[in-house]
């Protein structure tokens, strides 16, 4: 086997961050027909706790770090974690981009275990009075720089992974990527002044489809619509990515942690993507994957005791990440602009599926970028969910699709001599079809810019005259 190397995520200061999940995957990789030794076992430790340091510093060090192993073949795997999983997808892009700065080695397999591939919902909370406090207490800085690539919406992220959207499927390389999540959080690590550590729909720290690489990018634009004021739509769909959910594991924790507990399900699906020599392989580990999350998505209920009291009820519904970035055709973002969702027809916003918008949160640099998490199973249309301890009872009643779903855009500025008008969807185009269930789609919408006459006339009346209080006159065509 080739050399493997672990990669740990954000805020990680010691190695014991790996677990047991290295001498698990050694013992067990002899009865997979697989020679894993601890010579060909190398565990990384990078910074991510201080504040100078940049995802591009980390690719610089990694690639550095890798020329010194002096690989054998110039090949490895590796085995990312949380944050890990940007961090070696930056390197491979910079292998791409730059390949006179880049070391040539070889990366075949990369198993990601809760990559934060399009970011997480903490990342604000990291980079605030109360991680900064925290960090304090643990005498290292909260990694500024980090923090920001991982916030959601963050032009960063996103950079990678619309080149990834659009790029090159890494089969073609002869190259395999896997994505592997748990999911639900663990309850007993659940922060009562940070509900995002018990959201439903991820492992605590990373939401499912934040994780999924098989994603979407859409564009709603004025631009070939016919009419400057309707949204014609464009989609795209990435390479397809082997995606699987670890049943009843989380983020971290000794007792749940995808990583640290090294749960038996985990090494051994670590193994199963290890195991895979070829592109037929692949294809039939993802179909694989997609009928084991079918098979869990359909058994969602988790019960959660509560001591002396009824335990609480949790529907692990399956949900979407759309992440939006309002705009116009010159590039300007719309702050502060409004997008109101409607659904049935005639649409109207009052038909929305109650529920199905779980969080709402707007990227700190770029205000305009905005990450919506969605019910992706109500917004489908869901069938009864039966409590099971009694197959009678009902939790919750079957919910009926009301699609076609649409959008309509209303920016702030609409009068003046440079302005925006509002705009919506396509009545043909159900928006519905930019979500996938576990996944994230990234919606570029690109409204018209109404310049108008007044911004620019020529006079040939010779008498100086004031033009302080231009007439706006028509909309330039």
């Amino acid at each position: 086997m080739t050399t493997l190397v672990f990669v740990h995520g954000w805020s990680v200061t010691n190695t014991s961050t790996y677990g047991q999940m290295p001498q698990q995957l050694q013992q067990q990789a002899g009865a997979a027909g697989m020679s894993l030794t601890v010579a060909d076992v190398w565990l990384s430790e990078y910074v991510s706790f201080d504040d100078a340091v940049t995802m591009a510093d980390l690719v610089r060090a990694f690639d550095h770090a890798l020329r010194d192993l002096h690989l054998r073949d110039a090949s490895f795997d590796c085995i990312t974690h949380s944050t890990g999983g940007p961090v070696v997808r930056e390197w491979l892009r910079a292998q791409h981009d730059r390949p006179g700065s880049c070391s040539t080695i070889k990366l075949g397999h990369l198993v990601m275990l809760a990559p934060a591939n399009f970011g997480s919902a903490l990342a604000q909370l990291g980079k605030g009075m109360f991680g900064r406090l925290k960090s304090w207490f643990s005498g290292v800085e909260p990694g500024q720089r980090i923090l920001d690539w991982l916030e959601l919406g963050s032009a960063e992220s996103l950079s990678l992974n619309l080149d990834y959207i659009h790029g090159e499927d890494p089969l073609a390389r002869g190259q395999f990527q896997f994505v592997l999540i748990g999911d639900r959080p663990d309850r007993a690590l659940y922060d009562h002044l940070n509900s995002y550590t018990g959201e439903d729909g991820s492992d605590g720290v990373v939401r499912l489809a934040a994780a999924n690489l098989n994603a979407r990018h859409a564009v709603l634009s004025t631009h070939g619509a016919g009419d400057s004021d309707t949204l014609a739509l464009n989609l795209s769909r990435g390479p397809r990515c082997a995606f699987k959910l670890i049943a009843g594991a989380s983020h971290s924790g000794d007792a749940q942690g995808i990583m640290a507990h090294a749960a038996a399900d985990t090494v051994q699906t670590i193994l199963r993507c290890l195991s895979i020599r070829d592109a037929a392989g692949y294809t039939a580990l993802c179909d694989a994957f997609d009928g084991e999350n079918a098979a869990r998505d359909a058994n969602k209920v988790e019960l959660e005791p509560a001591g002396p009291f009824a335990p609480r009820v949790h529907i692990h519904d399956p949900c979407s990440l759309l992440i939006v970035r309002l705009g116009d055709e010159a590039g300007e973002p719309l702050v502060g602009a409004g997008c109101l969702f409607t659904a049935g027809t005639p649409p109207s916003a009052d038909l929305m599926p109650a529920g199905f918008m779980l969080d709402r949160q707007s990227n700190s640099r770029q205000r305009a970028n905005v990450s919506l998490f969605l019910n992706y199973a109500l917004l489908a249309g869901d069938s009864r969910v039966a409590d099971p301890r009694n197959s009678r009872k009902t939790l919750r009643a079957a919910v009926a699709s009301h699609r076609p779903y649409g959008a309509t855009v209303e920016p702030l500025d609409l009068k003046g001599l440079v302005h925006h008008a509002l705009a919506s969807s396509a009545a043909a185009d159900d928006l519905f079809s930019l979500l996938g269930a576990h996944q994230t789609t990234v919606l570029d919408v690109v409204l018209s810019r109404k310049v108008h006459e007044g911004v620019f006339r020529l006079t040939q009346q010779p008498p100086p005259h004031d033009f302080s209080k231009p007439l706006p006159g028509d909309v330039i065509s």
